[in-house]
């Protein structure tokens, strides 16, 4: 029998093992040290990303963002891999190419997370202080189970220091280099 420790799975070959057999649409993160297998997004959820892109699209301050989806980012104190799948990055044009599957989030200037009932408790907790150590600028969490949108930026020693709340149907104002008020009565 072979004891040796590089016989033994690890958490990251699980991960790679489940993120090649998931089926088209899901998503595979580790978050924490904890793999979380995610379903396809349903219609909302979607048409909530797909609003918030268009509204960044019209109304940005800074020509040269763009928004992304599906973009996966290597954050290093969310897990042990640091492997995550925001609902929506902006960042500035070029800023992912190459062939690279989890990418740097140096340059993202907001991640957004979109809640369903099984990642709501990931948004809310592990991805917001994975992204606030990462030191992204903003975050943009648009919780559905509370009927909220909340938006924390400045990060500093590994948390957020400031966070705006406002109801579901309401307008948030995003951040520079955003610098637009994002009305979630279009959600």
């Amino acid at each position: 029998m072979v004891t040796d420790d590089s016989m033994r799975p690890s958490v990251e070959n699980a991960f790679e093992a489940l993120s090649a057999a998931a089926p088209e649409g899901w998503r595979v993160e580790l978050i924490e040290a904890e793999i979380h297998v995610v379903p396809p997004a349903n219609g909302e959820h979607e048409e909530i990303v797909s609003e918030v892109s268009d509204q960044v699209t019209e109304r940005r301050n800074e020509p040269g963002l763009r928004t992304y989806t599906g973009v996966g980012l290597f954050v290093p104190d969310a897990s042990s891999t640091g492997k995550v799948v925001p609902d929506l990055v902006i960042a500035p044009k070029g800023s992912f190419g190459g062939d690279a599957e989890y990418h740097d989030p140096a340059p993202v200037m907001l991640v957004g997370e979109v809640t369903s009932r099984s990642t709501g408790r990931l948004d809310r907790g592990p991805k917001l202080r994975g992204y606030a150590r990462a030191g992204i600028p903003c975050y943009l969490l648009i919780d559905r189970e509370e009927g909220e949108v909340v938006v924390y930026s400045e990060p500093s020693d590994g948390a957020y220091t400031r966070s705006t709340e406002a109801k579901i149907s309401k307008k948030i104002a995003l951040p520079e280099p955003l610098g637009f008020e994002l009305d979630t009565a279009e959600f």
